[in-house]
């Protein structure tokens, strides 16, 4: 199983903010979306993500005040990407290698999706009921 195949069935819409926005307004993004990340997003181009961990963090560090800040004064820098072709073995290995729970995928340098570590679980748990429907069939008929 693929990345592609995860997003044929997810989707493929970002969601992004600019760095200069205001934390609060992504926390809302967060909130209303019921999601736990965003891609931060400038001309096109990663600049980095912000998650519900790293506002947790800043929050414990700096206090309520942060939510005037900007979203670049907070979001992760780093981020790891994945392409359409990766493996969801591969990836969930590393986004438990690295810790993190969300990863952007891209294509010739083009962000084409999201993908979390809940889509997987999800996809997961698909396959391993079509694997049991299958074997329930194949031992009814045998």
């Amino acid at each position: 199983m693929t990345v592609r195949s995860i997003l044929d069935s997810k989707g493929h819409q970002v969601l992004s903010v600019e760095p200069d926005a205001k934390l609060a307004a992504a926390v809302k993004i967060l909130g209303e979306r019921k999601i736990g990340a965003v891609l931060v997003m400038s001309e096109g181009r990663i600049e980095g993500i912000l998650s519900e961990r790293d506002i947790v963090r800043a929050l414990s560090e700096r206090g309520a005040g942060v939510l005037d800040e900007s979203v670049s004064a907070v979001m992760t820098r780093k981020v790891v990407s994945c392409r359409e072709s990766d493996t969801v073995a591969g990836i969930m290995e590393m986004m438990t290698l690295g810790k993190f729970r969300h990863l952007p995928v891209v294509e010739e340098g083009r962000v084409v999706g999201l993908i979390s570590i809940g889509d997987i679980v999800k996809r997961r748990v698909q396959e391993y009921e079509t694997e049991q429907e299958a074997l329930r069939d194949y031992i009814k008929t045998a």
